[in-house]
């Protein structure tokens, strides 16, 4: 950023901090423009998406007959997860298997939410808990290896967990969470790069781990992309897509109806990301995830650019809680405040100084793009 000329978009607040970005003789960015030529023509939210997304539930039933379960949701305690398992059971009539994986960093409020949902809609949960000291081994080895993505051991561990338990217990649904309504904007992989990416998880865990990863849920991208849709016949379905689906709005019913707990910001269920991403990704790197977070809800008319901009001038934690935390993770992975804070402070390394997959992933972004599979910018 130092040899570039500052610049803030002027319709959402995604600025230079994205080394990448572009901007028109107006001022908008290219996530702007992108948003309204690409994403809002094919995004449906109104009865064209609910006709679609009811002769997808009717195929989901009509296959899952006979079985306990006719779908699988990755459940964190997060508001899109949450909505989605309300939409799922209430809505939709489904009967999924909800799917949890314990990395060792639940907040109060995730746990709160999941036994809330699990017992409110009397459903069944699954939970995986993966073995902590390989969790704290790989996730010490990012810390090591001086790079911006931090959350991708347990990001890995999320969604290898799940796609690896669909494959093996033949599940051909798994609805998520994934929505434009709220992630039209997604964060430049500078800041945060693929957590599918094993070979980079391999590479560095390698460099800088100490123990052999035996049970840790492992799933490359292209284990996951082709041979478990491809072959395993294992589908993912987005039906926050096809429903109007307001943050807000979400969140409250969630409240009401099931006594649901909210959290300060997107993905803050885990102690560790609102660590991660309220304070270490900002102050060591520059990278201010809410940018990206502000800016999809901008573009969809849940936040304005006064009230985001506004929030984004407000450091996202308080002193006391940030000292708390700090030394809450530093004792969880078994080093000192002091190791942690020379961590902090030690050189910047991004995801190109390590062994990567990021050719084959950009090959296939691009193929997607040039499908209509994907349309958010990822670069």
């Amino acid at each position: 950023m130092a040899s570039q000329h500052y610049q803030i978009c002027s319709n959402c607040i995604m600025d230079t901090s994205d080394s990448n970005i572009t901007f028109d003789e107006r001022g908008w960015c290219d996530y702007c423009n992108n948003y309204h030529s690409n994403i809002l023509p094919n995004w449906h939210p109104d009865e064209r998406g609910e006709r679609e997304i009811m002769a997808t539930v009717e195929q989901i039933k009509r296959d899952g007959k006979g079985k306990d379960h006719d779908c699988l949701i990755g459940l964190s305690g997060g508001v899109d997860s949450s909505y989605v398992t309300y939409l799922a059971k209430e809505k939709f009539g489904l009967r999924p298997l909800l799917y949890h994986v314990d990395a060792g960093w639940n907040s109060q409020q995730a746990v709160n939410n999941i036994e809330k949902l699990v017992d409110g809609l009397n459903l069944d949960l699954y939970t995986e808990v993966v073995d902590w000291p390989e969790m704290r081994d790989l996730q010490l080895a990012f810390f090591k290896a001086q790079v911006p993505h931090l959350d991708t051991p347990q990001d890995h561990a999320f969604f290898a967990g799940l796609y690896n338990f669909a494959a093996k217990h033949d599940v051909k649904y798994i609805l998520t969470g994934a929505n434009y309504s709220t992630e039209c904007v997604r964060e430049p992989l500078e800041w945060h790069y693929h957590a599918s990416d094993l070979r980079q998880l391999k590479d560095i865990h390698r460099k800088f781990g100490t123990r052999p990863l035996k049970s840790f849920p492992l799933a490359g991208i292209f284990k996951f992309k082709l041979y478990y849709r491809f072959v395993k016949g294992v589908r993912v379905v987005k039906p926050l897509n096809c429903v109007p689906y307001i943050k807000e709005e979400a969140m409250d019913e969630l409240v009401a109806k099931y006594g649901w707990q909210k959290y300060a910001h997107k993905h803050y269920e885990s102690r560790f990301t609102r660590f991660y991403e309220g304070f270490w990704l900002p102050t060591k790197f520059g990278y201010d995830k809410r940018r990206a977070h502000f800016s999809s809800l901008i573009l969809t008319g849940q936040l304005t650019r006064e009230e985001a901009l506004e929030k984004i001038a407000k450091p996202a934690y308080d002193d006391q809680t940030l000292a708390q935390d700090f030394e809450y993770i530093a004792t969880k992975l078994g080093i000192t405040v002091q190791d942690l804070r020379n961590l902090l402070e030690g050189p910047k390394k991004t995801y190109k100084d390590y062994k990567n997959d990021m050719g084959f992933i950009d090959l296939g972004t691009r193929v997607l793009r040039a499908l209509g599979i994907q349309r958010a910018i990822i670069r």
